[in-house]
C-alpha cells in the first residue's frame, strides 16, 4: 500500500494529516470519567497527567514550573531564556508583553533580539534549578543542541532530574565542516539522568534518536501557535501523521532493543483539549504544551506567547502571538471550565473523551479508532 500522490509529472509526495484532519470514534463501551487514569511515567518519575510544559519564557518561569509540578505535571525551564540571562527578568518580560506593534512587526523582533543578547549566566542556571528542587517537584531544564556542550555540566551539577535537548529539528547525526557536533549517543550514554530529545517529524529520524538511548522523543517542531517555520523555511510536518510515524518507530525499536520503551511526546500545535486528546489517540504518551499554558493567569507572558525562534539573531521564524488569558493554571488544567473552545479544563476533557470511548488509561486509549474527517468548524 502506498500513500504517495502525484504533485505533477516530476514529483510525488506522501499524503499526511494534521490533528484537525482526524476525529475520534466512540465504541461500544463508555465509562465514568472518574474511573479513568491519565497518569504516566517516564524512567523513575511518575506524573498525574501527561502534560509537559514547553520550555518557553512566555509560559514557564521557576514559579510556574513549580506550580505545574505540584499539580501533577512536569515544568521544563528554558535554560537559555531570560531567567538565566537576567537576575530579575520581570521587567524584561513586562516590556515584551507591552510592545505595541503588530504581531509580526520588525520592530518587535528587533527589540526581542536585543533583549536576548544578554549572556547566559551559569550561576543563574544553578539558582533557578535549585529553586525548583527546593520546592520538591521534579526538576527539568532544556538546552538546544548548540548550547548543550557549553552548559550541560552546570545543569547536571545543579541536580536536574530530567534533561531536555530541544530544537526545531534534532537529528542523531549532525554533519558540520566547521566544528565537532554533539554526539548524542555518546552524550546520553555518559549521563546519569533520563534525556528527552527532539524534535523529530518522521519514522527514520525518530528511530535514530531512540537508538541514542533517549528516554523520550519529542515529535514536531514546537511553537505551534508562534512558529513561522513553514513560511520562512518551507518545512512543516502535519502532527497526526508525524505522531503515528514516530509511534511506529517506538514499536519497531522495542522489537529491535529487546523491549526498551521510548516515550513519544507530541510537541507543538496543541492549543486546545481536542488537540491533546487526538495526539494521544495517534500514539503519544504525553504532550508538551506552550500556548495552552501561556493562557494561564500565572504565565510570565501575560497572555503573549513566543518561543526561541522569535528572537533568532540571523533568521527569526516565530512571532510574539497574543493567545489571551483564560484563568488560573489550575482552572486551565482541571476546570471548572468557563470556555467552550477547549482552552480550559484540558485534563477534564481528556478524561471525558477517554470515558466516552470506553478506555481506562492512556496506553489503552492509543488504540482508539479514528477517522479522517477534515475540520469543518465543530
Amino acid at each position: 500500500m502506498t500513500y504517495e500522490i502525484e504533485i505533477g509529472r516530476g514529483k510525488r509526495g506522501r499524503r499526511a494529516y494534521s490533528l484537525d484532519d482526524i476525529a475520534i470514534v466512540p465504541n461500544r463501551r463508555t465509562r465514568d470519567p472518574k474511573d479513568v487514569s491519565v497518569s504516566w511515567q517516564i524512567d523513575a518519575y511518575q506524573f498525574e497527567m501527561p502534560v509537559i510544559a514547553a520550555p518557553m519564557d512566555s509560559a514557564m518561569s521557576p514559579a510556574t514550573a513549580i506550580a505545574l509540578g505540584k499539580l501533577g505535571g512536569l515544568g521544563v525551564l528554558d535554560l537559555e531564556g531570560l531567567w538565566t540571562r537576567y537576575e530579575d527578568p520581570q521587567s524584561i518580560l513586562d516590556e515584551i508583553a507591552a510592545l505595541q506593534d503588530e504581531t509580526n512587526s520588525p520592530a518587535v523582533t528587533t527589540r526581542m533580539q536585543e533583549l536576548y543578547q544578554a549572556p547566559i549566566q551559569p550561576e543563574l542556571i544553578t539558582s533557578r534549578l535549585a529553586e525548583m528542587r527546593d520546592a520538591g517537584v521534579t526538576v527539568a531544564g532544556s538546552l538546544t543542541p548548540q548550547r548543550t556542550q557549553e552548559h550541560y555540566k552546570t545543569v547536571l551539577a545543579a541536580g536536574v532530574d530530567i534533561f531536555v535537548i530541544r530544537g526545531t529539528t534534532v537529528s542523531a547525526e549532525h554533519v558540520s565542516k566547521d566544528h565537532e557536533p554533539l554526539n548524542l549517543k555518546q552524550f546520553i550514554y555518559e549521563l546519569d539522568v533520563p534525556v528527552i530529545v527532539g524534535g523529530a517529524a518522521g519514522y527514520t529520524p525518530a528511530l535514530h534518536l531512540m537508538r541514542t538511548g533517549a528516554a523520550g522523543v519529542l515529535v514536531g517542531f514546537g511553537g505551534g501557535a508562534t512558529t513561522t517555520t513553514r513560511r520562512a523555511l518551507g518545512i512543516h510536518s502535519p502532527m497526526a501523521s508525524a505522531i503515528s510515524d514516530v509511534a511506529a518507530a517506538r514499536r519497531d525499536y522495542m522489537d529491535e532493543s529487546g523491549g526498551r520503551y521510548v516515550h513519544v511526546i507530541a510537541d507543538g500545535g496543541m492549543g486546545t483539549s481536542g488537540d491533546i486528546v487526538k495526539a494521544i489517540a495517534m500514539g503519544a504518551d504525553a504532550v508538551m504544551l506552550g500556548s495552552a499554558l501561556a493562557r494561564a493567569e500565572e504565565a510570565p507572558g501575560k497572555g503573549w506567547h513566543w518561543g526561541q525562534e522569535a528572537h533568532h539573531t540571523e533568521l527569526p521564524r516565530g512571532d510574539r502571538a497574543n493567545v489571551g488569558t483564560v484563568g488560573p493554571l489550575e482552572e486551565v488544567l482541571f476546570g471548572p471550565g468557563h470556555h467552550t473552545n477547549g482552552t480550559s479544563n484540558l485534563i477534564g476533557a481528556l478524561r471525558r473523551s477517554m470515558a466516552t470511548t470506553g478506555y481506562s488509561d492512556l496506553k489503552e486509549f492509543q488504540r482508539v479508532d479514528v477517522v479522517v474527517s477534515p475540520y469543518a468548524g465543530n
